[in-house]
C-alpha cells in the first residue's frame, strides 16, 4: 500500500464527500486545513496520523487519519479510516 494519496481521494474514499469534484473543490477554495495549514490544492499527499480540519453542515470537524484507503468500500469501512477529534454539539 502507498504511504500517502491524494487529500481530494481520500476524501472521496472516506466518504466525507460523495464526489472527488466536492473534495477538489473544497481544497481550492481554502475550506480545509491539513496539520493547522490552509490547503489549497486538491493534490496534496496526506498520510496516516494528518489532522485534517473543516466545515460541514454548520459544524467544525476535526479528523485524523488513522489508515490509508484502498478502495472506496462501504461507510462501515470509511469510518475505520479516521477518528473524530470533535466531540458531538451541545456538550454543555
Amino acid at each position: 500500500m502507498a504511504e500517502s494519496i491524494r487529500l481530494d481521494r481520500f476524501l472521496w474514499h472516506a466518504r466525507i464527500v460523495k464526489t472527488r469534484a466536492q473534495a477538489q473543490a473544497m481544497a481550492e477554495e481554502g475550506r480545509l486545513r491539513l496539520d493547522g495549514r490552509v490547503v489549497d490544492k486538491a493534490h496534496l499527499p496526506v498520510r496516516v496520523g494528518n489532522v485534517l480540519a473543516f466545515a460541514q453542515r454548520g459544524e467544525v470537524r476535526i479528523l485524523r487519519i488513522e489508515a490509508l484507503p484502498v478502495r472506496r468500500g462501504p461507510p462501515a469501512e470509511a469510518r475505520t479510516l479516521y477518528s473524530e477529534l470533535t466531540g458531538p454539539a451541545g456538550d454543555d
